[in-house]
């Protein structure tokens, strides 16, 4: 399958709000925003997200078809990597090898990530394309209404 990464197009959105509500994954992600489902949030904070020169957010493609998203942000010296792909898409290799794109335009390191304990594909994903597993901690997550285990990944410089 031919994984690409392209620019975020506004036609992109709509299926990113589906994957990102769906409450499957969102229970696997845990750790999310307060309501998924809020369409008005999401948008808000999409825009945010687009508007932001710090940011660098791409689009999956799979053999052309939209499949995710992956993206870079935060600070200088905590920058942090995101992804989610579709769930009717998953354990085909898609995150992976959208991470590893993102990680060929994204150079600088360390970058980092976080992951719920018990998302393993999540944790493969990350051991795949380089990380480490740093450090635990418990947080709250409102996918789950609960707080919650998670991983904390760098990928070394």
């Amino acid at each position: 399958m031919d994984v690409r990464l392209r620019e975020v197009r506004d036609s992109d959105l709509p299926c990113f709000f589906a994957w990102m509500s769906d409450p499957e994954s969102v229970r696997t992600a845990a750790f999310t925003s307060e309501d998924p489902s809020d369409r008005h949030a999401f948008d808000a904070h999409w825009a945010r997200i687009l508007a932001d020169p710090s940011v660098v957010m791409r689009t999956v493609l799979a053999d052309g078809a939209v499949v995710g998203s992956a993206g870079v942000y935060g600070t200088p010296g905590d920058r942090q990597v995101m992804y989610w792909i579709d769930r009717a898409c998953w354990g085909r290799g898609l995150a992976t090898a959208a991470l590893g794109a993102l990680l060929d335009v994204v150079p600088e390191r360390p970058l980092y990530a976080r992951a719920a304990a018990d998302n393993a594909g999540s944790r493969r994903v990350l051991e795949k394309c380089g990380f480490m597993v740093t450090g635990e901690d418990r947080g709250y997550a409102h996918a789950r209404g609960e707080e919650t285990d998670g991983l904390l990944f760098t990928l070394p410089g």
